[in-house]
């Protein structure tokens, strides 16, 4: 049975599947999450990605690991008409992560940065566990630090940021063993502090969550180069304890 999620705007997907393509941040990420699934994943190859939206994601999979069985769920139509656009080899369909009509199956489960939309994040995390073949990773991205929180994450209907120590102790709750966790957007995280200051101290009426994550052409190159030197420290063992985001990535057990 799919219900609906108030914590989302259908409208976002048509704003974001343009500003995905070049932005830094979303670039970047897709980046880690590769590296991740390169890293702490081997010998899997059925994929399944919890709210794949726009399917900026899964493409980048689906071009990285074209061996992949990738399957894509969405509670919204809207998610999968463009997921469908990026991605021809994926198997879409609509699925609300709380009723994850599945036991045994996947290898691995992505969820990048759904969780904080959902109420029920704990359910989430038992039904991934639920999905996942024994051995089976899950790979999670969130936004983080409460402290972070300002008019950005209320556009963004975010219903939560995390903390490390939360999410870590939610997902071994749910049956999972913790392979690698690291904040990342580290390297940028005073810039991030101040932004999000201003957000808080500003009077203006109007927000758009898509308007203040673009950028020009020079600026955006700069920051996306500073984050694959991030992502650079990040292969090589170095942990930040602090960031804009989070990274876990954990086995069932």
């Amino acid at each position: 049975m799919i219900t609906t999620n108030d914590s989302y705007k259908p409208e976002y997907y048509i704003q974001f599947a343009r500003l995905e393509i070049n932005n830094f941040w979303f670039c970047s990420r897709n980046r880690l999450i590769l590296w991740a699934i390169k890293r702490y994943c081997p010998n899997k190859s059925k994929f399944l990605e919890i709210g794949c939206g726009t399917g900026f994601v899964m493409s980048a999979i689906e071009k990285a690991f074209p061996y992949f069985s990738l399957y894509g769920s969405d509670i919204y139509t809207e998610g999968i008409k463009f997921a469908r656009e990026r991605s021809r080899q994926a198997k879409l369909f609509l699925m609300d992560a709380r009723r994850i009509p599945f036991k045994g199956k996947f290898d691995i489960i992505g969820a990048f940065d759904i969780l904080e939309h959902i109420k029920e994040d704990d359910l989430v995390l038992t039904q991934m566990h639920q999905a996942l073949r024994k051995d089976g990773r899950i790979i999670l991205t969130v936004p983080q630090h409460n402290f972070l929180w300002s008019r950005f994450d209320k556009a963004s209907c975010h219903l939560r940021r995390y903390n490390a120590a939360e999410l870590r102790n939610r997902v071994k709750k749910s049956g999972f063993e913790i392979m690698k966790t690291t904040s990342f957007v580290s390297l940028l995280f005073p810039l991030l502090c101040i932004s999000r200051l201003g957000e808080k101290r500003s009077s203006l009426k109007e927000y758009n969550v898509t308007q203040i994550a673009e950028f020009g052409s020079v600026i955006n190159s700069l920051l996306r180069k500073i984050l694959d030197f991030e992502r650079g420290l990040i292969r090589l063992g170095l942990y930040f304890p602090f960031g804009g985001s989070f990274l876990l990535v954990a086995r069932k057990t």
